[in-house]
């Protein structure tokens, strides 16, 4: 499905990166690997070559502009081009309202979950736009959706979604799509009860009240086969959409 194809995944050390990269090599893609941390990309590389396929490890924070553009450049020249761009890269939701939510935390969510995917498609779109083809994937949330979910961190995802439909807007037509998977609750390093520890549990409880709890959750190969889906050809017709995966959680 993805022979002869270039793909750079960003977080793609742990977790739904990961399981998406897996699955791009499995599938024949040359599979740029960006996180930062750079033995945990070593390993994902040793899985994709493991399946036959091929992979470059690139040790990044895609918090800092001048490494977005390193992504992107070290793909160039390691596999000459990029087909698919996957922004996965992100922080945990800790469910801070407005009024609990501090400038600091405001500001590194704002540049890791939403700044970081303007940087990083700004300087893809360099090398998609002569070619006159690409396939953007953009990990929002239902936060960014339903706005159940952190100040900072709803306003983050809901920026993503309006920043794809934004550019596909501009590439309508030209062989460039961007899309939007919406991941529901969805078991990771990210979300580990230590790490949930850390919520507002107040306002996180607020925010439940509007979802079916009771379902299981979607995991991260869900995840996967809906961002490999708008990365493949078979999506070559939709773009500016929004798919969310989270087992009807927000029904």
């Amino acid at each position: 499905m993805f022979n002869n194809k270039v793909a750079i995944v960003t977080g793609a050390s742990s977790g739904i990166g990961k399981e998406t990269a897996l699955r791009l090599g499995k599938g024949g893609a040359s599979v740029a690997l960006a996180a930062r941390r750079i033995d945990r990309l070593e390993e994902v590389k040793k899985q994709i070559e493991a399946l036959g396929g091929k992979a470059l490890c690139i040790e990044a924070d895609v918090s800092k502009r001048d490494d977005c553009k390193k992504i992107v450049e070290e793909t160039v020249k390691a596999f000459g081009k990029i087909d698919i761009l996957v922004n996965n890269a992100g922080i945990v939701d800790k469910h801070r309202p407005i009024t609990r939510c501090d400038y600091d935390w405001w500001d590194e969510v704002v540049n890791i979950d939403l700044t970081s995917v303007f940087n990083i498609t700004k300087e893809a779109l360099r090398y998609m736009e002569p070619a006159h083809y690409g396939r953007i994937v953009n990990i929002s949330s239902i936060g960014g959706v339903y706005g159940n979910s952190g100040a900072a961190y709803s306003a983050s995802k809901a920026g993503v979604i309006g920043l794809s439909k934004n550019i596909a807007i501009q590439y309508a037509g030209e062989g460039i799509t961007c899309n939007c998977v919406c991941p529901g609750p969805t078991p990771t390093e990210l979300n580990t009860p230590d790490k949930i520890a850390t919520f507002d549990e107040e306002f996180a409880s607020k925010c439940n009240k509007g979802m079916n709890t009771d379902l299981p959750f979607a995991d991260v190969s869900d995840q996967a086969a809906a961002i490999c889906f708008f990365a493949s050809d078979d999506a070559r017709a939709i773009t500016g959409q929004c798919l969310v995966v989270d087992q009807g959680w927000t029904l």
